[in-house]
């Protein structure tokens, strides 16, 4: 234990030492929350992907690995897909928009491309933002606080607010510069982490009649790659559900803002590969540790979940405590804290910037200068932490059998089903108008609550749409209603005009 927590508190240090320094960059609204737009590839990259895995990469994608089998790397081919369109046909263009508008937020973002005269979209999109931003941080502070009961031993309640003030000193210390340099810290720590991981469990284990005869052996279900039913339907919308994730990446403001972030589009064309690699390893080597962990630690006929958790959510503290010294073991704590809190450091200062410029300054107080806010920002990033706080512990007291992977996914698919779909067709088409964007977002904030909690329950077509999850027919629905509400309201000239400009 001594061991374990001394290597807590040297990571610990770091990212305090990481803040000091970046608060020396902060003199600026600008500063604070996109760093000044002269962040260089390898920060970006890495702290794009560090932000977008976060920690239901280590807890809920091995224990996905654990109890689907081969099937959950449908996730992995998802995922990379996600990524390369996005570095690839969408960061450059997003880049060159907000450089152009001037944009340091999301609905800043938003407000200058429709050139909106009122406050209607800028309302709107910081409103679903906020809301769906609290969520995903309570599911990672929780997260934080099962990773400290599993690993440490220490009370989930004081793990959970551990975490909540480390990652609170140094973002309140040194905003989005802070940020991005320890995600990329931490995402290098996960990076190196996950990918070794599987290849010390491998040569550890027993290999036996090898890794397919074994999960055959446990249950045939779990070598089928296209879905572990007798229903080819089902099946279909399984894989739908797992890939499909990766749609996430097609704009959700907490990636997005890192292409603001980036010094020069030149820097993308590096970003992409850097990210893409992270991407493909990290995520791989993950289901292959839930995958090894199943194959060790449970037998034919056993419930996975009583000896793996809900949702498999103990894999990896049980894989490291198994396989490696006590000195790793603590490292290993330190790379899952570092997943966590390399989403939540970006998502508190996202929803700040919601609250700070898209409402207090943009509509209420215009008179206000950027530079008169900084102090204000950190002062609503405290708050959005706390309640976030709340949110996490409630959830512990009222659902202890709750899976980790979906409650993220549900906060991620908010997130990316309001703004992915407004910002696809804000970049790619021309007749998408003010009032279609409004459409998409409102469409696809109420459409992940009405999939989540009323469809699945429908008899007969509920449990396809369970595994389909909330993200694709919340995102598909987005599409169609902005296109329709656009051909019904289009953009007027000078709208037109303004995007014709900037082309």
């Amino acid at each position: 234990m001594i061991t374990k927590i001394f290597i807590l508190a040297i990571y610990v240090s770091i990212l305090f030492l990481i803040g000091i320094i970046a608060s020396r960059r902060v003199n600026s609204m600008s500063d604070y929350y996109v760093g000044g737009k002269k962040m260089g590839f390898w920060a970006v990259a890495f702290s794009a992907r560090a932000t977008g895995e976060s920690g239901w990469l280590l807890i809920g994608l091995t224990g996905m690995g654990a109890m689907a089998g081969y099937s959950a790397y449908w996730v992995v081919l998802g995922e990379l897909l996600g990524v390369f369109i996005s570095w690839q046909f969408m960061a450059k263009l997003f880049k060159n928009r907000s450089d152009q508008y001037k944009a340091i937020t999301i609905p800043d973002y938003l407000q200058s491309h429709f050139k909106s005269s009122t406050n209607s979209l800028r309302i709107i999109s910081a409103t679903t933002l906020v809301i769906f931003v609290v969520i995903y941080v309570a599911s990672q502070m929780d997260v934080t606080g099962i990773a400290f009961e599993s690993m440490l031993n220490i009370d989930y309640k004081i793990g959970a607010l551990v975490g909540f003030i480390i990652v609170l000193i140094y973002i309140f210390i040194g905003g989005f510069v802070a940020a991005v340099w320890s995600d990329m810290f931490q995402g290098i720590l996960m990076f190196f982490g996950l990918v070794l991981l599987p290849i010390v469990v491998w040569f550890s284990m027993d290999h036996g009649s090898g890794v397919t005869d074994s999960l055959n052996a446990i249950d045939p279900t779990l070598t089928q790659i296209m879905g572990r039913s007798n229903d080819w339907l089902m099946n279909l919308f399984t894989i739908l559900g797992f890939s499909m994730i990766g749609l996430g990446f097609l704009g959700s403001p907490q990636v997005y803002v890192r292409f603001m972030s980036i010094k020069s589009e030149r820097e993308i064309d590096k970003g992409k590969w850097v990210a893409l690699l992270f991407t493909l390893l990290t995520d791989a080597a993950a289901v292959t540790i839930g995958i090894l962990a199943r194959i060790y630690f449970t037998s034919e006929g056993q419930d996975p979940e009583l000896v793996l958790g809900n949702g498999g959510e103990n894999v990896l503290s049980m894989i490291t405590n198994e396989f490696l010294p006590t000195i790793l073991v603590a490292i290993f704590i330190a790379i899952v804290l570092s997943a966590i809190m390399s989403t939540i450091d970006s998502l508190l200062i996202l929803a700040s910037s919601a609250i700070t410029r898209d409402f207090y300054q943009k509509i209420f107080r215009p008179d206000l200068k950027d530079e008169d806010l900084t102090n204000f920002s950190r002062l609503v990033t405290v708050a959005m932490a706390i309640i976030a706080l709340g949110i996490a512990i409630l959830l512990y007291n009222l659902y202890p059998d709750r899976q980790v992977f979906w409650i993220m996914i549900f906060g991620w698919s908010g997130i990316a089903a309001t703004f992915c779909p407004v910002i696809i067709l804000s970049l790619f088409w021309k007749g998408y108008s003010e009032k279609g964007a409004i459409a998409s977002m409102i469409t696809g904030f109420a459409s992940v609550i009405f999939f989540k909690f009323v469809v699945i329950n429908i008899e007969g077509i509920g449990p396809y749409f369970k595994e389909l999850d909330v993200l694709a027919p919340s995102f598909l629905m987005a599409i169609i209603i902005g296109y329709l509400v656009s051909k019904i309201y289009p953009p007027d000239n000078s709208e037109k005009d303004q995007l014709n400009k900037i082309e």
